[in-house]
């Protein structure tokens, strides 16, 4: 068996890159049913979408770290998307919860620094969609509060300041923005879409998924197959057909029945 690679030639083949910036409900959205691996799923083969979720951050940090996780010159194109996901810790209560807490004035500065430095690295204004957090049911979350030895650390009414916030930003950048704030509570009982009061349900997860594929949509719709449909691999020289110019596939948004 001939070893793999000994066959020359062939352009290196870089995968578009879709980012994912947030807190938990970042880092949570590639668990079983999350917005982030439907994300993926329905990417597959024409862009890897990386998650960069970190788990009780706010803005105050990922201004600080964004840097470190995409600068210009790295070798890389510049993703073709860009969500920023900010606002759930953020507006947690200054008086009971003053580690997480940032002033709603910081915040918005915050989310406009960070779309700035994109454009600085070669990432457009609209590649980028701004997501509001959820709203917050108070019960639900005070009860997990409580559980933990704390009071109820935040209000739903001050996390739509935060979300109005973030839209704006987004409207003064000319990025996208997802009101998630506004949206789940278009609905009388939001609570399904939470599984804690705070953060999403497979629900919650499925309701984000569905408002933000049109927005990711519009930013990947020229994008081809990577590699050719299978079915147009070149039986007698499948180099010609995989090394070349032929490398993405004919057949655009077909998909593989056949293993």
């Amino acid at each position: 068996m001939a070893a793999c690679g000994a066959v020359p030639g062939g352009r290196s083949l870089l995968w578009p890159r879709v980012l994912l910036f947030g807190d938990s409900i970042t880092q949570f959205s590639f668990h079983q049913g999350g917005w982030g691996a439907a994300l993926a799923d329905r990417l597959v083969r024409k862009c890897d979408v990386l998650n960069r979720g970190f788990s009780g951050y706010n803005t105050r940090w990922a201004k600080i770290i964004l840097p470190r996780l995409i600068r210009k010159g790295d070798g890389l194109d510049a993703p073709v998307a860009v969500t920023i996901f900010f606002g759930a810790n953020d507006s947690a209560l200054k008086d009971e919860n003053p580690k997480q807490h940032v002033p709603l004035e910081e915040f918005a500065a915050n989310l406009k620094s960070m779309v700035h430095y994109l454009r600085s690295v070669g990432i457009p204004e609209h590649t980028v969609i701004l997501i509001t957090p959820p709203p917050l049911h108070e019960a639900a979350w005070e009860k997990e509060c409580i559980a933990q030895g704390y009071k109820l650390n935040r209000r739903n009414s001050v996390v739509g300041e935060y979300a109005s916030a973030c839209v704006r930003v987004a409207q003064e950048c000319g990025a996208d923005a997802l009101d998630l704030w506004t949206l789940m509570q278009k609905d009388e009982d939001f609570s399904p879409y939470l599984c804690d009061g705070l953060h999403l349900s497979p629900k919650g997860n499925e309701f984000l998924f569905s408002h933000l594929w049109p927005l990711i949509e519009k930013k990947v719709s020229s994008l081809p197959l990577l590699l050719p449909y299978w079915k147009d691999v070149a039986e007698a020289t499948p180099e010609l057909s995989l090394l070349g110019d032929g490398a993405q596939s004919s057949l655009p948004g077909a998909q593989e029945v056949s293993c």
